[in-house]
């Protein structure tokens, strides 16, 4: 038996035209899952068609998850597209704001507290529905280095993934007694477009990269094993843990 075969179950990605999210959704294509991306990017039916083009299955609902109304209608889409059945919810779409606390202003807060917290409950509500109809399904989250600490001139950024690793517990602890698993995978410092000032940062870039014990940034390449792992049946046993994929970091 091959605990990590995904053939035949039908996956939901979001944020995955590109960035972390793309790489998971190739690892779950890669495991034999067949994938629905939902973004809001432009570049979300052509980043579809590339993975078609290498024989995988997948669809693309182009949507902005921070308006309900359309949040609704893309998960509607995306569980047509898969024949009415989902067995694995990655809700990965995330936005930054960067500035002081005393200067960030309340427009930056509740845009990433929509679509960062808000959004991946109701994701997460919507799919637990179906999920609880069939008793089974993997809900994968998708938390963050801030869910352990606070980071600096990203507030609305760490309360949002904060609240993502304790939805990840509460919806846990209610639903594993019906053979749905709900966890969440917290990357460390990720070389994407998000840290992109960061990276540019000579001082903390080499600040960050010399705590690192594995003493890289991390990519997409880096979710993919414990992405398949949480969606596949070798983690049956596994509820509501927040696992970190930082080479290191929070050892260090």
């Amino acid at each position: 038996m091959d605990f990590f075969d995904l053939t035949g179950k039908k996956a939901i990605v979001t944020g995955a035209a590109s960035g972390l999210a793309h790489g998971i959704a190739e690892g779950l294509m890669q495991a034999g899952a067949e994938v629905v991306i939902i973004d809001i990017s432009a570049h979300t039916e052509e980043a579809t068609k590339e993975f078609c083009k290498r024989g995988f299955k997948a669809h693309a609902v182009r949507a902005n998850l921070g308006d309900r109304d359309e949040l609704n209608r893309a998960f509607k889409e995306a569980l047509e597209a898969l024949g009415g059945k989902i067995d694995i919810l990655v809700p990965a779409a995330g936005i930054q704001r960067r500035n002081k606390c005393e200067d960030f202003t309340m427009e930056d807060w509740d845009l990433v507290l929509n679509i960062n917290l808000s959004a991946v409950f109701k994701l997460c509500q919507l799919a637990g529905r179906e999920m609880l109809k069939q008793k089974s399904g993997k809900i994968i989250n998708i938390a963050s280095m801030l869910s352990f600490f606070g980071g600096y001139t990203v507030p609305a950024y760490a309360a949002s993934k904060g609240g993502v690793a304790q939805i990840t517990k509460a919806l846990s602890n209610e639903w594993a007694r019906e053979g749905i698993n709900v966890n969440a995978i917290a990357p460390g410092y990720m070389a994407t477009q998000m840290n992109s000032k960061i990276l540019e940062d000579e001082i903390r870039n080499a600040e960050i990269t010399n705590r690192i014990p594995a003493r890289r940034w991390g990519t997409p390449e880096d979710l993919k094993g414990v992405t398949v792992f949480l969606a596949s049946s070798a983690s049956d046993y596994l509820n509501g843990a927040v696992i970190p994929v930082d080479g290191g970091y929070l050892a260090c």
